[in-house]
């Protein structure tokens, strides 16, 4: 049967919890999706994608890993605020660990689970599943762009972000066959995020929220 790529676009709809309004914007329009006070300038310049041993400091971080045949390519992924690249870091390796998760059929996952917390972690599951279960993985490429970070009043994280997955396919693994993500805005994804802080210094997911063509 032939159907779109399964990416993100149906995965993550964990959260009950408005980015939006944590972010202090309760605006309908585009602009609403900027996160106040986030560093979109400074420290924000170009930067090559982090390779795959460029693992965040501090804990004792899982090494993660992906092959040459499925590439996550992120862009301007720099903050000049250390606190605030902390947060763009774990970030980062949690969207990694789900896309390594899929690739190596692995659900249980130990790098998903170390980046998730117990609210997110069964959602990221779940989507993980979808692809074992289908005997499907993941190749080409998918671009992660416009990173927009910030810390509220409460101490806990923000981070949205944009994902571009019209270069990525599925892929059968015991027939061979592709599918292609469909050209089309709704294939360019927005991650919101939150992210509280662990007493060992790592940012995990607190709630997830994703919205296919808020980028485009």
């Amino acid at each position: 049967m032939n159907r779109p790529a399964r990416l993100v676009t149906a995965a993550l709809t964990a959260s009950a919890a408005l980015l939006l309004t944590a972010c202090g914007s309760g605006d309908d329009d585009a602009s609403s999706d900027k996160i106040k006070g986030a560093d979109t300038s400074s420290g924000a310049t170009a930067s090559a994608s982090p390779t795959d041993s460029a693992a965040p400091e501090g804990a004792d971080r899982p090494e993660i890993t992906l092959p040459k045949d499925f590439q996550a390519d992120f862009e301007r992924w720099t903050n000049s605020d250390p606190k605030l690249q902390a947060i763009l870091n774990d970030g980062r390796e949690e969207l990694r660990s789900q896309y390594a998760a899929v690739i190596e059929a692995d659900p249980e996952s130990e790098a998903v689970a170390f980046y998730n917390s117990d609210a997110t972690l069964p959602t990221a599951r779940k989507w993980i599943k979808q692809f074992v279960d289908d005997d499907e993985t993941l190749i080409g490429k998918v671009t992660v762009f416009d990173p927009q970070v910030s810390i509220g009043d409460s101490g806990s994280g923000v981070l949205f972000y944009c994902v571009d997955e019209r270069q990525a396919s599925t892929k059968d693994r015991k027939t061979g066959e592709v599918t292609k993500t469909p050209d089309k805005p709704e294939s360019v994804i927005q991650y919101r995020i939150n992210l509280d802080k662990t007493s060992q210094g790592v940012w995990k997911a607190a709630s997830v929220d994703v919205v296919p063509g808020a980028c485009s």
